[in-house]
């Protein structure tokens, strides 16, 4: 799978915001004095005790805006289903779709037969929308001619008609771009739900490539970030659990259990 996870922006000092928002909430110290005096040292000490004790309203005050290409509109109809966020996606009903870029799930890649199925569907699926968006611009060019309407202007308005109504056919497999942004909080809850080895095998992708990149600019916050069985210590999942705990918790913390003395 090709996809691309860009982080855009984030809140400056993200570290630093969190822990003077956590620290004032436990001293009666100006706003100024606390974001001043805290080094690099307290700054980790008190990000580990807010994960210690479960403070978690200070990671709202961080956000982190990525942009994401080369996903599936199967994968942003999952996503979009994380409601404390910000979304910004390429539109299907103002962007021509002729041609359309698609993901080939693996189990399907991997299989010659199942491939050519999908890729002729896929074929069919763009002859389609290319006849619908062409036969109903000239319907709509018409309409608009006999109200007098201009020609430039008729076909303008009328392949943003044609393509609004074509789009209907196009498939989950299309290709789409979306920008996201998420404060910390958010995204804790996010690698939790997305990094499960039960998560959509799309979506545990580009989390994990998310999960990479914020820890690069806040490795403290998302020390222990990932599936729920990171923090638990057991899987939630009962008879669904993929039975590699140990395998999960080193791949996420790069540390076996007894080594982690956190756990």
């Amino acid at each position: 799978m090709k996809f691309k996870v860009v982080l855009l922006s984030h809140t400056p000092e993200p570290e630093k915001v969190v822990a003077t928002a956590a620290k004032l909430c436990y001293s009666n110290a100006t706003i100024e004095n606390i974001f001043e005096r805290l080094d690099d040292e307290t700054i980790k000490n008190f990000l580990n005790f807010l994960v210690e004790v479960g403070h978690q309203s200070p990671l709202e005050h961080v956000s982190f805006t990525f942009g994401i290409e080369g996903v599936s509109r199967s994968f942003t109809h999952q996503l979009v289903r994380h409601r404390i966020a910000s979304y910004s996606q390429q539109s299907q009903r103002y962007v021509k779709m002729d041609g359309f870029d698609y993901v080939i799930p693996p189990s399907i890649e991997e299989d010659e037969e199942l491939k050519n199925i999908f890729i002729d569907t896929m074929n069919q699926i763009s002859q389609a929308y290319a006849i619908l968006s062409e036969k109903l611009q000239k319907k709509h060019i018409e309409r608009f001619k006999i109200q007098g309407i201009s020609e430039k202007e008729a076909l303008k308005k009328a392949e943003k008609m044609a393509i609004e109504d074509a789009r209907y056919v196009l498939p989950n497999a299309c290709e789409t771009k979306i920008i996201m942004t998420m404060n910390a909080r958010e995204l804790l809850h996010f690698f939790s739900e997305r990094c499960c080895s039960r998560a959509q095998w799309e979506m545990r992708a580009v989390a994990d490539k998310i999960l990479e990149l914020v820890k690069n600019v806040a490795p403290n916050i998302f020390k222990f970030a990932g599936p729920k069985c990171i923090r638990l210590g057991y899987c939630p999942e009962g008879k669904f659990s993929c039975g590699e705990f140990e395998k999960v918790r080193e791949k996420y913390l790069g540390k076996k259990r007894e080594e982690n003395e956190n756990y």
